[in-house]
Parts: structure tokens; C-alpha cells; sequence
């Protein structure tokens, strides 16, 4: 249960329409609370009160002037969203709708409107139905503010927006969000040299039933807590799916060995703990954070665009993420429940999978970008270097091997010599013969390490 609540609030967050609805609502409450304030409140200063005719007037340009604030405040997000798609990645457009900021200035000129309509809907003449003339001045006040308020934050929206696609800024945004998701989804770093990793899964026993998608989209998120409440005690399960994955209709999301009597039942709640959305997201798809960051280093190596200096900050933060990833305890392979219930998973994260989308394919792009190779080895690196002291073999031959093939590669590039020779410096100043995968790179390697005069 409490997984499906977060991924609720993970789709309350990356909607834009939730946080103005609830303005439009403030809106409604204020206004009419603001009536009955003015119905109470008698001797207003004169400089403060208005005529029926221009209570209409101001209310009526207020009014007009934030529903095209919020005309223009959709459209710039439109055109920022569009740009961060065609510039560094479709992935990273995401995050931009849950910038609380945006979501908090059409809420405010929205609500504004509202407010305004409520108002205007209360003010009447002398000659009109009631015989007496209501002017709510103190509403009329507090309209006249929130308009300037909401002029100045559309300024204030714009200028936002405008920083906003700084692409340091958008890199720094999908990272913060991916080290918070890896707090929640990952166990913390184990005591230095006591982490244990990820165990390879027995084969499942042959008759096994098989549970299956009801629908399509892609895996969200699996709530393991609700699976061991809801397979059959002594039961051995094998989990098929994972979050990340593109669930097609009909195909397994586990087997359960043996077969239960009750297996309607069974599959029932099963497809229930899995939840299948429209869109990939990071509630426990640490890969997917990775895979934005990759895509961005890969979009500015891309021809059209040819940005090293890009790709170079999208690896930093690259190397920032997954040496706290890399550092974390990864998923388990195998869950118990009760009265010897085994849940395999054997499609669980492993920290191979993390480097390989990180590097792999921004290596092969930057095959003939000697700059480019000696940014890759200075992460890889500086990754290396984080994981001193703790158990991750898998991990630093991961590494390692993205190192030996970037130096292999460079011997095949079609580049001048002396630019492969710049590559071969590189590899020699950071990486030497003492490596040991099981213990990770030791204090000798932990150097001071240059860019090789590449700036």
C-alpha cells in the first residue's frame, strides 16, 4: 500500500494541472471568505473604497490580465519543454514538470482569476435587484494586489524559465532526483569491506504456473511487500518483470511453483502490486535516472550537435550518481516470506547493468573524440576512487573493463597519432598494474589527477 501511495504521489508531482486546480479552489474560498469580511468591516477609509462602476472595471482587468499571464505562462513551458527535448534529451523533459516553481505561478495567476470572478459576481448597483449597492472595497483591495503579484511573477516565471535551460541546471535537477529516489529504493552503504552482493537466482522448478500482464505500458513500480503477503506460503516464485520494463500483454509477470488452487485469486493481486503507467519513472528504476543522464552526454556527441564540453557535464554527473549507487547495497536477488516462501528476482539491478548504460554507448560515440575519451577515464576514475575500502568486485571490474575497452578503442580510431597518444597518457596517469577487483583500487592509485591539458 504504501508503494501504490507513492506512485501516486510521484504522478501528483509531474502533473501540471494538480497544484492549479488546487489554487482555483483557494481561489473560490478566498473570494467568499473576503465577502464576509466585507460585510463585516464598516468605516473603510475613503481613499479605499470604490464606485460599482469602477469595482467592475479594476476587477474585469485584473481578471483579463492573469488569464493571459496564464496564457503565456503555458506557453513559455511549452517552448522550454520543447527545446530540453531537441536539444539534450526527450528523457530529461520529464523533470521539468515537476518544477515546483512553474506549477506555483499558474497556480497563482489562475487563482487569481478565480478570485476575481467571485468577487465580480457579488458587486451590484443600487438600481440593480437587491436596491442596495454592494461594493466589496477590501476584496477590491486584495484583487488589486494579487494582480500586481501575479505581473511580477510572471516576470519572475519567465526569467526562472530562462536560467532554467542552463544545461548544468538540468543535469543538477535529474541528479538530485536520482540520489534522493536511491535513498529510498537502495539500502545504505554497508560498513566499509562488509557489503555482499547480488546472488544469481536457483532455477525454478518445471510445471510452474505463469501469471500474466492483463495490460500494457511500462513497469512502474512492484511493491515486494504486498507479493509475499499474497503468494502461497511454502510456494517458490520467480518475479519475470521489473520496474523499467515495458510490460507487453500476455506476457509472464512471474511463475509460481507449486501450483496454487486458488490461482485466479492469486494472479489477481499479484497484477494489482504491479503497477503499469504510460511513463517510465525513477520510484525504483535507479537505471532510467542513469539512462537520462547517459542520453544527454549522447545527444551532444550526436553529429547535428557536437557539444564535448556537454557530454563532459553530463559525465560528471554521471560519475556523481553512480558513485553513490555503486556505493549502496543493489537489490536482492532473492526474497523470503513466510513458512519458506522464496521469491526470486532475478532481473534486479546489478551494478554491471548501471556502468554498462552509463558508458557503454557514449564510449562507442566518442570513438573518435580523443577529448572526449580522457573525460570518460577521468569519471571512470574518480568512480574507482569512491569505492575504496568497500566490497564491490563486480563494480570496479565494471569499471576497469569500460577503461581497458576506451584504450583498446583508441588504438583503432581513425585520429591522428599524436591525439591517440594524448589517450594512451591518460590511461597510464590513471590507472597502474596493482589492481585487485576483490579489495577495489587501493590508496596508490588515489592521486591527484589532471585533465591532461584539456580544457
Amino acid at each position: 500500500m504504501l508503494s501504490q501511495l507513492r506512485a501516486w504521489g510521484d504522478r501528483l508531482r509531474s502533473s501540471l494541472f494538480f497544484v492549479p486546480m488546487l489554487c482555483v479552489i483557494g481561489g473560490v474560498l478566498l473570494g467568499e471568505a473576503m465577502l464576509v469580511v466585507d460585510a463585516l468591516v464598516t468605516g473603510i477609509d475613503p481613499r479605499l473604497t470604490a464606485t460599482v462602476d469602477s469595482a467592475r472595471t479594476v476587477l474585469t482587468t485584473v481578471a483579463g490580465a492573469t488569464l493571459t499571464f496564464a496564457g503565456i505562462a503555458f506557453s513559455v513551458s511549452l517552448l522550454l519543454i520543447s527545446l530540453a527535448s531537441s536539444q539534450y534529451s526527450p528523457r530529461v523533459v520529464h523533470g521539468m514538470f515537476r518544477d515546483p516553481f512553474n506549477k506555483r505561478v499558474m497556480g497563482l495567476v489562475i487563482g487569481t482569476f478565480t478570485y476575481c470572478l467571485v468577487v465580480l459576481r457579488a458587486v451590484r448597483g443600487a438600481l440593480e435587484d437587491a436596491g442596495d449597492a454592494v461594493v466589496p472595497s477590501v476584496s477590491i483591495l486584495l484583487a488589486v494586489v494579487l494582480g500586481i503579484v501575479s505581473i511580477l511573477s510572471i516576470v519572475a516565471f519567465i526569467n526562472h524559465g530562462a536560467h532554467s535551460m542552463d544545461v548544468s541546471k538540468i543535469l543538477r535537477r535529474v541528479t538530485d532526483e536520482v540520489l534522493t529516489q536511491a535513498r529510498s529504493a537502495w539500502p545504505e552503504p554497508e560498513p566499509e569491506s562488509s557489503g555482499v552482493e547480488q546472488g544469481e537466482s536457483p532455477p525454478l522448478p518445471e510445471g510452474a504456473a505463469a501469471v500474466r500482464f492483463a495490460t500494457y505500458g511500462w513497469v512502474q513500480n512492484v511493491d515486494y511487500d504486498v507479493l509475499l503477503s499474497v503468494l502461497p506460503p511454502g510456494a517458490t516464485v520467480r518475479l519475470d518483470t521489473f520496474a523499467g520494463q515495458y510490460a507487453i500483454q500476455h506476457t509472464p509477470i512471474c511463475h509460481i511453483s507449486p501450483v496454487p488452487d486458488d490461482i485466479a485469486d492469486i494472479a489477481e493481486a499479484v497484477r494489482a502490486a504491479v503497477m503499469v503507467g504510460e511513463t517510465r519513472t525513477l520510484q525504483q528504476d535507479m537505471a532510467y535516472g542513469v539512462r537520462q543522464l547517459s542520453d544527454v552526454a549522447l545527444k551532444a556527441m550526436s553529429p547535428g550537435i557536437n557539444d564535448p564540453t556537454t557530454a563532459h557535464d553530463a559525465m560528471s554527473h554521471l560519475g556523481t550518481v553512480l558513485a553513490d549507487l555503486l556505493s549502496r547495497q543493489a537489490p536482492s536477488r532473492r526474497l523470503s516470506g513466510r513458512d519458506g516462501l522464496v521469491l526470486m528476482v532475478p532481473h534486479a539491478t546489478t551494478y554491471e547493468e548501471l556502468v554498462g548504460i552509463a558508458f557503454d554507448e557514449v564510449r562507442i560515440a566518442s570513438a573518435e573524440q580523443p577529448t572526449v575519451l580522457i573525460y570518460l577515464l577521468d569519471v571512470l576514475h574518480h568512480i574507482e576512487q569512491s569505492l575504496a575500502g568497500l566490497h564491490r568486485p563486480s563494480a570496479a571490474l565494471a569499471l576497469r573493463s569500460q577503461a581497458e575497452l576506451i584504450r583498446a578503442m583508441n588504438e583503432t580510431a581513425d585520429v591522428p597519432e599524436p591525439d591517440r597518444e594524448r589517450v594512451r597518457v591518460a590511461y597510464a596517469r590513471r590507472y597502474r598494474d596493482d589492481f585487485h577487483p576483490e579489495s577495489g583500487p587501493t590508496s596508490d592509485t588515489a592521486r591527484p589527477v589532471d585533465l591532461d591539458g584539456v580544457g
